[in-house]
Protein backbone atom coordinates (compact mmCIF):
# COMPACT_ATOMS: atom_id res chain seq x y z
CA UNK A 1 0.00 0.00 0.00
CA UNK A 2 0.88 3.31 -0.85
CA UNK A 3 0.77 6.58 0.64
CA UNK A 4 0.35 9.95 -0.22
CA UNK A 5 -0.48 13.49 1.43
CA UNK A 6 -3.27 15.92 0.02
CA UNK A 7 -3.49 19.50 1.23
CA UNK A 8 -5.79 22.78 -0.47
CA UNK A 9 -9.45 22.75 1.36
CA UNK A 10 -11.42 22.15 4.23
CA UNK A 11 -9.46 18.49 5.75
CA UNK A 12 -13.71 17.53 6.40
CA UNK A 13 -14.06 17.57 2.52
CA UNK A 14 -10.81 16.68 1.21
CA UNK A 15 -11.58 13.17 3.84
CA UNK A 16 -15.02 12.23 2.46
CA UNK A 17 -13.58 12.95 -1.16
CA UNK A 18 -10.90 10.35 -0.72
CA UNK A 19 -13.18 8.06 1.24
CA UNK A 20 -15.51 7.85 -1.40
CA UNK A 21 -12.91 6.14 -4.08
CA UNK A 22 -12.50 2.85 -4.77
CA UNK A 23 -8.69 1.72 -3.83
CA UNK A 24 -8.31 4.03 -1.24
CA UNK A 25 -7.92 2.15 1.97
CA UNK A 26 -7.60 4.72 5.13
CA UNK A 27 -7.66 8.11 5.27
CA UNK A 28 -6.10 10.18 7.90
CA UNK A 29 -7.60 13.45 8.60
CA UNK A 30 -5.26 16.66 10.18
CA UNK A 31 -2.84 19.17 9.81
CA UNK A 32 0.57 18.47 8.18
CA UNK A 33 4.00 20.36 7.61
CA UNK A 34 6.53 20.19 4.99
CA UNK A 35 10.27 21.81 5.10
CA UNK A 36 10.63 25.53 5.24
CA UNK A 37 8.82 27.99 4.52
CA UNK A 38 5.94 25.30 4.33
CA UNK A 39 6.60 23.73 7.69
CA UNK A 40 3.60 25.44 9.65
CA UNK A 41 1.16 22.93 9.94
CA UNK A 42 -2.23 23.60 7.37
CA UNK A 43 -4.93 21.10 6.99
CA UNK A 44 -4.84 18.04 4.93
CA UNK A 45 -5.24 14.56 4.54
CA UNK A 46 -3.13 11.47 4.23
CA UNK A 47 -4.23 8.98 1.91
CA UNK A 48 -3.40 5.03 1.96
CA UNK A 49 -4.21 3.48 -1.43
CA UNK A 50 -3.77 0.48 -3.32
CA UNK A 51 -3.20 -0.40 -6.71
CA UNK A 52 -6.90 -0.44 -7.50
CA UNK A 53 -6.54 3.16 -8.18
CA UNK A 54 -3.35 4.92 -9.41
CA UNK A 55 -2.17 8.26 -8.01
CA UNK A 56 -3.00 10.14 -11.54
CA UNK A 57 -6.34 10.13 -10.78
CA UNK A 58 -5.78 10.59 -7.36
CA UNK A 59 -4.26 14.00 -7.92
CA UNK A 60 -6.67 14.84 -10.70
CA UNK A 61 -9.24 14.67 -7.78
CA UNK A 62 -7.60 16.84 -5.46
CA UNK A 63 -7.45 19.22 -8.12
CA UNK A 64 -10.70 19.00 -9.17
CA UNK A 65 -12.12 19.36 -6.02
CA UNK A 66 -10.57 22.28 -3.96
CA UNK A 67 -9.75 26.16 -5.42
CA UNK A 68 -6.15 24.82 -6.83
CA UNK A 69 -5.78 27.29 -9.49
CA UNK A 70 -6.83 30.65 -6.94
CA UNK A 71 -4.29 32.28 -4.69
CA UNK A 72 -6.27 33.55 -1.52
CA UNK A 73 -5.89 35.36 2.02
CA UNK A 74 -6.41 31.56 4.01
CA UNK A 75 -3.22 29.54 1.79
CA UNK A 76 -1.42 28.95 5.01
CA UNK A 77 -4.28 27.12 6.82
CA UNK A 78 -5.28 25.85 3.36
CA UNK A 79 -2.15 25.12 1.53
CA UNK A 80 -2.88 23.78 -2.23
CA UNK A 81 0.46 20.82 -1.68
CA UNK A 82 0.89 16.88 -2.87
CA UNK A 83 2.87 15.66 -0.12
CA UNK A 84 5.08 13.15 -0.80
CA UNK A 85 6.63 10.05 1.24
CA UNK A 86 9.11 8.55 -1.38
CA UNK A 87 11.27 10.77 -3.53
CA UNK A 88 10.60 8.57 -6.57
CA UNK A 89 6.99 9.98 -6.83
CA UNK A 90 7.69 14.23 -6.50
CA UNK A 91 8.75 13.65 -10.45
CA UNK A 92 5.86 11.47 -11.17
CA UNK A 93 3.35 13.98 -9.10
CA UNK A 94 5.06 17.18 -11.29
CA UNK A 95 4.58 15.41 -14.48
CA UNK A 96 0.73 14.56 -13.64
CA UNK A 97 -0.15 18.04 -12.34
CA UNK A 98 1.70 19.41 -15.44
CA UNK A 99 -0.01 17.38 -18.09
CA UNK A 100 -3.54 17.98 -16.39
CA UNK A 101 -2.71 21.96 -16.53
CA UNK A 102 -2.01 21.64 -20.55
CA UNK A 103 -5.09 19.60 -20.84
CA UNK A 104 -7.42 21.75 -18.65
CA UNK A 105 -5.87 24.98 -19.94
CA UNK A 106 -5.54 26.57 -15.56
CA UNK A 107 -2.23 27.38 -14.17
CA UNK A 108 -2.53 25.29 -10.91
CA UNK A 109 -1.11 26.73 -8.00
CA UNK A 110 -0.67 23.18 -5.85
CA UNK A 111 3.07 23.02 -5.00
CA UNK A 112 4.81 19.60 -4.45
CA UNK A 113 6.47 19.03 -1.23
CA UNK A 114 8.07 16.59 0.54
CA UNK A 115 6.04 15.38 4.32
CA UNK A 116 7.90 16.23 7.45
CA UNK A 117 5.17 15.81 9.97
CA UNK A 118 1.56 15.37 10.50
CA UNK A 119 -1.08 15.86 13.47
CA UNK A 120 -4.55 13.90 13.48
CA UNK A 121 -7.33 15.77 14.07
CA UNK A 122 -9.34 14.80 17.14
CA UNK A 123 -11.69 12.03 16.83
CA UNK A 124 -15.16 13.83 16.85
CA UNK A 125 -14.15 15.20 13.95
CA UNK A 126 -12.83 12.79 11.73
CA UNK A 127 -14.81 10.53 9.16
CA UNK A 128 -16.89 14.00 9.56
CA UNK A 129 -19.01 13.20 6.44
CA UNK A 130 -19.85 9.48 7.37
CA UNK A 131 -20.88 10.38 10.38
CA UNK A 132 -23.59 12.97 9.73
CA UNK A 133 -23.95 13.08 5.31
CA UNK A 134 -27.35 15.38 6.71
CA UNK A 135 -25.04 18.38 8.45
CA UNK A 136 -25.44 21.69 6.54
CA UNK A 137 -21.79 22.16 5.90
CA UNK A 138 -21.79 18.41 4.36
CA UNK A 139 -25.28 19.46 2.33
CA UNK A 140 -23.27 22.58 1.12
CA UNK A 141 -19.81 21.76 0.49
CA UNK A 142 -19.08 18.44 0.50
CA UNK A 143 -22.12 16.83 -1.41
CA UNK A 144 -21.31 19.36 -4.35
CA UNK A 145 -17.88 17.45 -4.85
CA UNK A 146 -18.74 14.35 -4.88
CA UNK A 147 -21.13 14.86 -7.44
CA UNK A 148 -18.29 16.59 -9.72
CA UNK A 149 -16.12 13.39 -9.04
CA UNK A 150 -18.85 10.81 -9.63
CA UNK A 151 -19.32 12.88 -12.85
CA UNK A 152 -15.98 12.77 -14.08
CA UNK A 153 -14.90 9.41 -11.98
CA UNK A 154 -18.24 7.44 -11.84
CA UNK A 155 -16.72 4.08 -12.09
CA UNK A 156 -14.23 4.93 -8.91
CA UNK A 157 -16.74 6.41 -6.74
CA UNK A 158 -18.14 4.14 -4.05
CA UNK A 159 -21.78 3.28 -4.87
CA UNK A 160 -21.98 3.25 -0.75
CA UNK A 161 -21.18 6.78 -0.55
Amino acid sequence: MKKIGFGGGCHWCTEAIFQALHGVELVEQGWISSVSPYDTFSEAVIVHFTKDINLEVLIEVHLLTHSSASAHSMRDKYRSAVYYFDDNDKAVIESVIGKLALENDTSYITQVLPFVDFRLNSENYLNYYKKDKHKPFCLTNINPKLTAIRKKFGQQVRTDF
